[in-house]
């Protein structure tokens, strides 16, 4: 086991802490054994470790790369360095039980997650199209995995043995309460409540999982364990001890109209769409309703959070009320800082969801032991010489931290892994670097990033310890900085230099995401960052130009980004080098309008950017944008009946004509882009000079949409004839298909057709 003893260069802040330390507990009497070269997944690897059963199992839809990259593999490690014998279930057939079965029962219990994203953005387009990829599989191979993969493997781990079975992961984390789901457009109920699982832990869950495991192996159940930060359970009431308070107290919404009590289940027939929901609706009629206990001033003495609970609208109320569900909403992300976040509680028919205050985040001596441990840091050997694009990605790049508090309001980041960031040390990554040096096959000398969620916040925190343990801001960067954030960004230009100067590194690659108004507050950093670290290329991501959709996705303004530009290219003429940014963008996103959007093209064109890639605004559960999405609210602000509209892109028309003005060079969005300026009063912004987004239509256009309405003619014309006819209606509609929109009209086209064939003419 690694050392955990801080260093002499470790930077010791006072700071919220666990009562116990991650490595603090006793090891179990598994510990006996050698940690595995890979964690097994056969019973003839547990027999050559001399295992006659895993004492847990965990079930994941990625393929098994034994790196810190991946989340079962930290899992997997940090469990064995306790003593545990953990074997990995990669990727099974889920259309029966028997692949559950491989590695036998499981002493202690089932760990289950998705892999490292979500299986259903993994497997479906922001449009809801079926992708035939999937790059956490050999080969690229789209299908490894089930659509809501959470669920469909914990069915199956209960039905293969009779063993507790906890959920984690970024599927599970975005699920842990009553959300929008954006592939069914309903709001679904926890996901603990559709996969049977005993417990769902949300976040990075090496703390919580540590304990839960050592409490198995002491006997005790999960009806014993049901107090664990970190941690979510279904209850018939709250825990005893605890005092609740009604969330429209904390944060008032007034009148909704009409009038429906948050703390009541409504009589929504059409709502319910299933038996069990049905059921679910009659067990809530019946349930006791749960009484919120009011403080006295005993209690007062105590912190406010301390043993309090936060009583949420039931599923069946958010389900039916958007105001509600976004007032939810809010208040969930109020509730996410570990050092003063309530448990929050939520109605489901005859019981609540019971979702403790987050785990405590690691600290740097912690941090460093996870990822010091052996990792392969390669596939399993299982997959032979299968290309797994997700590992060629990550394989030479280094994580340096955890967390962000940016709030973006389209990410994840913030609802898995939280605002607090989680720093290595220094030592820790040199030691991977030099690891990375000498274990990793076909290492060119080139470290392909230094980052995590961001580039540049490894060891940014608050100044005030007493500020961050009772902060409640969704951001500490918008709407502008905050002036107890620590916003010297020296540590990272130190990392950078001393990675380096290790033997055998040629160079060091920033691939993360460089939080840019936080750079252009440390220019020392930018200078290091641009002069050092750039492969011609530094991809950030201003997302948008204009101020509403900025507002709403909690980004800085344009100026910034100009500040950073202005940086940037100073700095690069100064290294003598060729350099450039590029930005990504969204289209959308809540809060945009056809008029932003077009406002953003014009900005594009004006510095010659054509985009080869543009992001669709992809609603993701739990996320704040996602809620705006919904409901048409915004959580950012208190929620009332009174509260602005959001305007919404929604349909897929209105999606793809947002996503047509990022890609406004192509001529395959022309059509579209002109038919919308024309409807938004621009049409002086269609032709060929200079000003214009878009050229007017040319004469190959103008023939093509003669040729297609000549043969959409031929087809009425068919079809008027009568039902007889059905040579006539044939031709005509092979007509109609040769000249839609989606077949090439110009001559280019035209010229790559075989030389062989001619064409008859009328």
């Amino acid at each position: 086991m690694p050392s955990v003893q801080p260093t002499s260069r470790t930077k010791i802040i006072p700071r919220m802490k666990a009562e116990r330390g991650l490595f603090s507990f006793p090891k179990y009497w598994a510990e006996c054994f050698d940690p595995a070269p890979f964690l097994p997944m056969s019973r003839k690897e547990m027999d050559q470790l001399g295992w006659d059963s895993c004492d847990i199992i965990i079930v994941t839809g990625d393929a098994y790369v034994d790196h810190p990259s991946f989340g079962m593999a930290v899992i997997g490690r940090t469990l064995e360095a306790q003593g545990f014998r953990v074997g990995i279930i990669s990727q099974p057939d889920w259309h029966s039980k028997d692949d559950f079965m491989q590695l036998g029962e499981p002493n202690l219990f089932f760990g289950v997650t998705a892999g490292n994203m979500d299986s259903m953005i993994n497997r479906y387009t922001a449009d809801r199209k079926l992708r035939h990829d999937d790059a956490y599989t050999p080969h690229n191979e789209g299908g490894k995995r089930p659509d809501r993969a959470v669920t469909v493997y914990t069915q199956r781990c209960k039905e293969a043995y009779k063993k507790p079975v906890v959920i984690g992961g970024i599927e599970a984390s975005l699920r842990r309460i009553a959300h929008y789901d954006y592939w069914s457009d309903k709001v679904r109920r926890s996901v603990l409540f559709d996969s049977k699982a005993d417990m769902l832990m949300f976040g990075n869950a090496e703390r919580p999982l540590i304990e839960m495991a050592h409490r198995f192996a002491s006997g005790e159940t999960i009806d014993q364990m049901q107090d664990i930060r970190g941690t979510a359970v279904l209850r018939k009431e709250p825990l005893p001890g605890w005092q609740g308070v009604d969330s429209t107290h904390v944060d008032v919404i007034g009148k909704i109209d009409p009038i429906i009590s948050p703390y009541e289940t409504i009589d929504d027939k059409c709502a319910v769409s299933s038996e069990a929901e049905k059921q679910a609706a009659i067990d809530a009629q019946q349930a006791k309703p749960i009484v919120v206990q009011p403080f006295t001033s005993k209690t007062q003495r105590r912190k406010p959070w301390d043993k309090t609970y936060v009583l949420l609208p039931p599923y069946d109320t958010v389900r039916a009320e958007k105001t509600l569900y976004a007032h939810t909403s809010r208040i969930l992300h109020k509730e996410t800082n570990p050092g003063c976040a309530r448990a929050l509680a939520q109605r489901h028919g005859d019981r609540i969801v019971w979702i403790n205050p987050p785990a405590y985040p690691l600290e740097t001596e912690e941090m460093d032991a996870v990822f010091d441990l052996p990792y392969a840091r390669v596939p399993h050997p299982s997959y032979g010489k299968a290309k797994i694009p997700a590992y060629d990605m990550i394989k030479t790049s280094v994580n340096i931290m955890r967390g962000c508090f940016g709030g973006c309001t389209f990410c994840s980041i913030t609802e898995h892994e939280g605002r607090v960031i989680q720093s290595r040390s220094e030592e820790s990554i040199i030691r991977e670097i030099e690891q990375i040096r000498d274990k990793v096959p076909g290492f060119t000398g080139v470290i392909s990033d230094l980052g995590g969620p961001t580039a540049n916040m490894y060891k940014l925190r608050c100044k005030s310890p007493k500020a961050e343990q009772a902060c409640r801001r969704l951001s500490c960067v918008w709407p502008e900085i905050c002036g107890h954030l620590d916003t010297d960004q020296s540590p990272t230009t130190n990392l950078y230099r001393k990675a380096r100067e290790v033997d055998g590194v040629k160079k060091v690659l920033i691939a993360s995401g460089v939080r840019y108004d936080l750079a252009i507050e440390d220019p020392e950093y930018v200078k290091e960052l641009v002069t050092h670290h750039v492969g011609g290329y530094l991809k950030i991501a201003p997302e948008h130009t204009e101020k509403a959709p900025l507002d709403k996705m909690m980004k800085p303004g344009m100026g910034t980004y100009d500040k950073f530009k202005e940086l940037f290219d100073k700095y690069t003429k100064e290294a003598g080098k060729e350099q450039f940014l590029i930005p990504y963008f969204i289209s959308a996103h809540p809060g945009t309008t056809d008029e932003d959007m077009l406002n953003l093209a014009l900005w594009l064109k004006e510095r010659n950017f054509k985009l080869d890639q543009v992001q669709n605004f992809y609603p993701s559960p739990m996320a704040n944008a996602t809620t705006m999405y919904h409901t048409n609210k915004n959580p950012i602000h208190k929620v009332t009946h009174k509260s602005e509209v959001v305007e919404v892109p929604k349909g897929e028309i209105h999606r793809r004509l947002h996503r047509a003005f990022l890609r406004y060079h192509d001529q395959a969005n022309w059509p579209m882009l002109r038919t919308a300026l024309i409807e938004m009063g621009k049409g002086h912004l269609i032709g060929n000079s200079p000003q214009c987004l878009v050229p007017a239509e040319s004469r190959n256009e103008l023939r093509g949409k003669e040729q297609k309405a000549y043969a959409r003619r031929s087809v009425n014309k068919a079809h008027a004839k009568g039902k007889n006819n059905k040579g006539a209606k044939e031709k005509a509609q092979r007509g109609l298909t040769r000249f839609s929109d989606d077949q090439p009209h110009n001559d280019a086209a035209r010229a790559n057709k075989p030389k062989n064939k001619t064409r008859k003419r009328r």
